[in-house]
This record gives structure tokens, sequence and C-alpha cells, in this order.
């Protein structure tokens, strides 16, 4: 059966199109507006809001819940201090990564983990003998993600704690006279900020910060909108980026922390004290510089991909939608040098930007490939220039 979120009612009297997706068993909004590049804007340029709701909550407590964490996940969690959530990732013996999530530590024996797809069972199965208790509270809680620029001033209106808030923390705080959590979290690559609310209090949560909203431009925004921002910002998405390497049918469907462009979570894995899952295997890799992927940004040249189109008689496509394939891409030979997971237009960059991953030789910025267009019913290719990932990293994100 279908399920709705604890804001769907609301949202459902928002949504102009009537489009909706499945996420996790509930209905996820497609786009609310016509156009997806109108709600690409409002996150922007202004203050936007996404349902996040159906994403897994898992609390984890208990004298051993450090000790836990840090045998499973492939950040330390030790460097966590309470009031501060820490991105990261876990692995299966061979080092190829299960999932990603966001931690929450509330108290020195207290966490709230939340992912996109379900884990209970998993790390249920690996507790052993510790004193750890993982609790479901999937369904206890609505999360409204507020993103864009004036998006402080919007929540700081209800909530002036957050005034404080650095990247990655979060606070208690009272919303409509209703307790929630706030942190400054989200997956625009932009300011932002994320409220965990009791479901039974969502919808007054949600009606206050779209009065708060008022003369600040605030909308809802889509999972359309949402893949084209975390594109510009360079964040990986499962599904897309990378599968499970639990529902993998091969290890060509899998990626190892480093393959994704997540190194930088592996600091401190040299510490035999935390011997987390898959440890052994990352070292390997690390040691012996068997990593098969570099994930790397593509900058399409714009004028080589508009002549592509004009040549043949076409108009150039300007399409900021995602393509929901992978694309092929080729060295200065012809030969293959790896593939785009992501490719679109982007309205920031005014150009089509990718995310890729490209043999390890090939990975340097300033380099070029050449991406595959299909035109005329024929493979052509546009050369692109590798950058750093994000594409899109505004100042006001941090500050």
């Amino acid at each position: 059966m279908i399920r709705t979120t604890p804001f769907h009612p609301r949202l459902a009297e928002l949504s102009q199109t009537g489009l909706w997706g499945h996420w996790a068993g509930y209905l996820s909004a497609v786009r609310y507006d016509f156009s997806a590049k109108h709600e690409y804007f409002g996150v922007r340029n202004a203050a936007a809001f996404f349902d996040a709701s159906p994403l897994y909550k898992y609390w984890i407590r208990g004298r051993d819940a450090e000790r836990f964490l840090g045998g499973v996940m492939a950040r330390d969690i030790r460097t966590c201090r309470p009031g501060r959530a820490q991105y990261t990732v876990w692995c299966d013996d061979a080092g190829y990564v299960l999932e990603d999530g966001v931690l929450f530590r509330h108290t020195a024996d207290e966490f709230l983990l939340t992912s996109a797809e379900p884990n209970l069972s998993y790390l249920r199965s690996l507790i052993g003998s510790l004193q750890v208790e993982i609790t479901d509270a999937s369904e206890d809680y609505g999360i409204l993600a507020v993103q864009g620029p004036r998006s402080r001033v919007i929540v700081e209106q209800l909530a002036p704690e957050i005034a404080a808030l650095s990247y990655f923390g979060f606070t208690p705080a009272k919303i409509a006279g209703h307790p929630v959590t706030i942190s400054r979290t989200g997956f625009s690559g932009d300011l932002g900020y994320e409220i965990l609310v009791e479901a039974a209090d969502a919808l007054d949560v949600l009606d206050a910060v779209m009065a708060a909203g008022e003369g600040h431009g605030l909308r809802p925004f889509g999972e359309q909108a949402l893949s084209m921002v975390r594109i510009e910002a360079g964040l990986p998405l499962i599904g897309v980026e990378f599968s499970s390497s639990r529902f993998a049918y091969n290890d060509e469907e899998r990626v190892t922390a480093t393959e994704l462009g997540l190194g930088w979570l592996l600091k401190n894995i040299d510490d035999d004290t935390r011997p987390f899952i898959g440890r052994r295997a990352i070292l390997g890799e690390l040691a012996e510089k068997s990593s098969r992927w570099s994930t790397v940004g593509l900058m399409l040249d714009w004028k080589a991909y508009n002549d592509l189109y004009v040549n043949a008689g076409l108009i150039p496509h300007m399409d900021e939608i995602p393509v929901p394939w992978e694309t092929m891409l080729y060295d200065d030979k012809g030969a293959r040098a790896g593939y785009a997971t992501s490719l679109m237009y982007s309205p920031q960059m005014q150009r089509y930007i990718a995310i890729a991953r490209v043999k390890p030789e090939l990975a340097n910025v300033g380099g070029v490939v050449h991406v595959e267009q299909t035109v005329n019913h024929e493979y052509l290719t546009v050369p692109a220039e590798i950058v750093r990932l994000p594409f899109f990293n505004p100042e006001r994100k941090l500050a």
C-alpha cells in the first residue's frame, strides 16, 4: 500500500501537476510546478522546501553505541561531538559501499541515523554482545528541508537558536509550540536547514514555515529540482552514482568509497582501535593503488556541443532534467575512458555538466575526455574538461 508523509495533505494542495513518484513506499512529489527549472531557481535564488520524510530513521542507543558505530561506519564517529552530525558510509567486507547516510549525535550514547534505504535488519545483525538498542523511528517523524540563500532568514524567525549553528550542527527548538530538531544540513549544496518534527505536529510546523516564508519567495520543490541542485553540488545518490553492494549482481556494479570520490571520509583509517567492516580491504586498495575509477566533474565544451547539433540541422538540446542512464566516455584515441553517472544542462553553469567515473590515469584536472551523444541516430562525441567537484559551492553554505 502506498503511504503518504505527514506533510502530504498540505503539499497535495500546493501541487499544480499532481505528479508523484514512489520513495520508500511513500508518495513523493516529482515536481509541483509545470517546470522543474522554476523550483530549481527557488532553491538557488530564494528558498524552497522539500519533503524528506521518506528517509529511514534509526535511533541507536546504549552504553556501547559509539563502539558499535565505530565498527560499522567508515568515518570515525569518535570525532563527532554531541550536537553535531556527520555524513558517512558503511561498507561490506570487500570494502564496497553498502550505503551512505547522516549520523546525528545527540549525546555520548544516543545517535539518530538517516538513510535512503532500509538497514534495520542489517544493523541489528551486527550488535552481537554489545549493549546497543536500534529502534526504527521512520514513521515517527517528518523531515522538512528548507534550502536556499533565504533559508536562514526564514527559519530564524521561528527558531532564533539556529543563528549560531555551524555547518552540520543541530539544535533542539520549538516551532508553532512543537518540539523540533533543526540541523544545518541538506542535499542541495546550498545554505539550508532540515527540520525533524514528530509526525502529529508536522502540518502545524509546515504552516508556520510557509507563513515565515511569505515575502521571501519560499516555494516547494520536488525530486527533479533536487536532482539538479545535488548534481551541481557533486553529491552522490544511491541508485545513480552507486548501487548498494548488497544488491549488486557483480563487482562492476559495486564501488569503493575512494572510487566514489569519498576518500576524504577515511581519515584515521590507520587507527587499529577502529577495525570497521571493510577496513582491511580499503587499506589494501590504498596501498596497492588498485582503485578502478576516480569520480570527477565534467564540463562539456559548449561550442562543440552546439556545433554538433547545428551542423546536423538540429536545435541543440538544453535539458536541465538529468538523463536517466549512463553516458559513455572515450579518450583521444577512441578507447573507453569511463562513464558519466549524472549528466544535465546546468542553469547555473550555462552548459552541460556531469558527475563521471573515469580511469585514474585519465582523471587529472584539466584533462579532456569525449562524451558520447546520439545525433541523427549516430554516435558522436563532445569534448569535456575534467574539473574538481563540486561545480557549485557558494560561500553562504558554510558562512
